[in-house]
Order: C-alpha cells, then structure tokens, then sequence
C-alpha cells in the first residue's frame, strides 16, 4: 500500500509538473530529518506508531544508517539496546571498545551490535571465519545447542588467537555476540524498510498536500483513520475543502492549495456514481443548478440512498446550501432525473416541448435550516467525521 501512495503522489505532483522520482531522491535532506526528529511521522511508513515517533524524538536521527538501526531496534529483544545506541549516539556514553579489528564493523551503530550482519563480520574480521562458517556460527548462536556452541566457541577463540587477539578477551567478545545473536535484527531488511519510510518521510515533508491526498485516498475505506489523517491536516495547516459534485472525484485531489474531499470516501456513495458524476462534469461542464444535475444524471448509477448521504455530507452546497431543504426534496430530485433518463432513452420531446435534456426546475419545500448541531451529526453520518466544525466548538 505504502508504495502505491508513493505513486499516487508522484502521480499527482507529474500532472502539475513537477517530476519526482523517488528512487532518485537524496538521502540527506534536511526538511525530512528534519520532520522525523520532531516525530511529525502520521502516515509515514514503519515510524507511525506512538512508540516509534517518541523513539524519534529521542533519537534525531540524522542520516540514513540511523533510520536502519531504529527500524532494527525497535522490535522486542533488541529494544532493550536503545538506551545504550542513545548514550552513545549523543555522546553521553562513550561505545565500549571491544577491539580495534571490530571498531568499523559497528561504528554505523555507535558500537552497540544490533544486526545479524555484524555477527558474521565480527567473525570474520576477528576470528578469521569465512562469511560461510560465520552464518553458521550466528544460526548455532539462535539454537544454543551446548554441544555445538562449545565447537564454535573454541573455534572462535582459536581464530582469534591466530589474528593476535588476547584468549580472554575473544571469550569475552564471543559472550557478547552470542547475547546480541539471539534477536539480531537482519540489516538488509532493516534497509529496505528504512529507505521506503525515508521516501515517505521526503514525500510528506517537501509535498505534504499531495502526500495527506495520497495517503487520505488509500485508507477511503477506514473512517478511523481518515478522521486520524484530518486531524494531521488540520494539525498542519493544510485545508480541507468539503466534498463537492462539481470538483470532487473519486480520489482526494489537492486543489488550490487545499485538498478536496473525495466523493468515494463518503459511506454509501460508490465509486460507480462517483465516476459516472465526475466523467459528466468533464465532459459537460460544472452542474450549474439542482434541475441541470437532474436532467444530466443516471438514476440507475445515482440512487436515493446515494443522493442523500451526498446531501448530508454537503455535495450540493454550491447549487443549494440548504441541506434540510433539498434533503426533504429528494424524491423530487430523484423523479426528475428518471423522468430525464425516460425522456433521453426516447429520444423524443414530450408534449410540453420539453427537450429530452431540459432541464424543469426543481422546486423544494420551505424547510428552515439545520442548526449548526444538526448539521454536524448529519455530516457524521455521511462522512464518518466531522467536516465544517466540531461539536465542542
């Protein structure tokens, strides 16, 4: 999923004219190190739970193999190493210096061994292992078969031996691999998770409408979580403008300098409807009255139930901002868009010499208005969240 928003916002930033290719962007930009270390990571991949956006917070990241290793670290058993990788990371602790050979194999994590990687590279570099017989040193470490773990220890202390190493101190060393070994996090993995939480990171902080729109469009079909990503717009600055027949389609979309509510994220509004109202609008132009919208509508594709939950989550406000009214005249509304249908699948005009797409003005009930209460419940409804206000304004 994470990937698809990538590229529905390189999609939708293509169709403004700005190219982005994600796969080429830099790996140190300020603006996204910027955004995790203040653990602003709504919607960004691996680092959106609470957990991991205070582990952010305390960690200011600020380069791609710190990303690797919170993604690592971050997981039960290695979790118990993060005050450690902090301390050193800040310069509060100083890493311990197991031995010169095995400095460069965990410089990248201030001296803390977080990765399986590091397990097979101690091994090699100290004890002489091949890269071969070091991956089964780290599977016999995962297994703590004493047999086979007194086989590999001797073996260890001898290679180290044989590279200079003090015996005690090789014993100490392999004590220590053989404790991280256990629940060593594989750093490719960790890499390759990385890198797409940093594409998402980049997107949302240099394009963050169009990152929110993306984001926003891919999770239509959870309330919890569209109201969750409403409030991160809200909580950013970034406008909301409501959902609308003349300007919403079926996806989020960013409109000046805003983003627009999709029809298809409202509940029982399909993306059948959604389409066949959007594919009119392009091809006829904006509906320029309820009576237009009537005359040049399916009712096979836009039913009742449709054209209700469009009124309360407030679709119509440009043609009629009364939402009570033109909700007490839906049955109107849906008589003259089958008596239009009927009269285009005849192709004939009627005896009143009424075209087969004139439009007959729609007449609605004198209704006083929703009161601001109402018409937020109304909204919730339709919507799942609310929209033009909250009730505790």
């Amino acid at each position: 999923k994470t990937l698809t928003v990538l590229e529905t916002c390189g999609a939708m930033l293509r169709a403004d004219g700005t190219e982005i290719d994600v796969s080429r962007i830099p790996l140190g930009d300020p603006a996204t190190f910027e955004l995790l270390g203040r653990g602003d990571t709504v919607g960004v991949f691996q680092f959106e739970s609470a957990g991991m956006r205070d582990l952010l917070v305390r960690a200011e990241p600020n380069n791609f193999e710190d990303l690797i290793a919170l993604v690592a670290l971050f997981r039960p058993g290695p979790m118990e190493n993060i005050p450690k990788y902090l301390a050193c990371k800040h310069g509060k602790e100083q890493p311990e210096a197991l031995h010169e050979l095995i400095e460069p194999v965990v410089a990248d994590t201030y001296g803390v061994i977080i990765y399986q990687e590091q397990v097979l590279q101690i091994a090699q570099h100290l004890a002489g292992f091949s890269l071969g017989e070091a991956d089964l040193l780290r599977r016999a470490m995962g297994k703590k078969i004493k047999s086979e773990m007194d086989a590999q220890r001797a073996r260890f202390i001898e290679g180290a031996s044989q590279n200079g190493v003090d015996p005690e101190r090789a014993k100490y060393i392999f004590d220590l691999v053989d404790k991280f070994a256990g629940y060593g996090f594989n750093k490719a993995h960790s890499a390759a998770y990385a890198l797409v939480a940093y594409q998402t990171a980049y997107m949302k902080a240099n394009f963050p409408l169009q990152f929110l729109a993306s984001v926003m469009t891919h999770d239509m079909g959870n309330t919890d979580k569209l109201a969750l990503l409403r409030g991160e717009a809200d909580r950013s600055g970034a406008r909301i403008l409501p959902p609308s027949v003349n300007h919403s389609g079926s996806e989020f979309s960013v409109e000046d300098g805003a983003i627009r509510y999709a029809l298809a994220a409202l509940k029982n509004v399909g993306s059948q409807a959604v389409e066949h109202i959007a594919a009119e609008c392009r091809a006829n132009g904006p509906f320029t009255s309820l009576s237009d919208f009537a005359s040049r509508i399916d009712p096979q594709m836009v039913n009742r139930r449709t054209l209700e939950n469009l009124v309360r989550a407030g679709a119509f406000d440009a043609l009629e901002d009364n939402r009570a009214a033109l909700l007490g005249g839906i049955d109107t509304l849906c008589h003259e868009a089958q008596r239009a249908a009927a009269a285009r699948a005849d192709g004939q005009n009627d005896m009143f010499g009424i075209g087969a797409n004139a439009a007959v003005e729609i007449k609605l009930p004198t209704v006083a208005r929703w009161d601001a209460m109402t018409q937020l419940n109304e909204e919730f409804e339709a919507v799942g969240s609310y929209l033009t206000g909250h009730p505790l304004d």
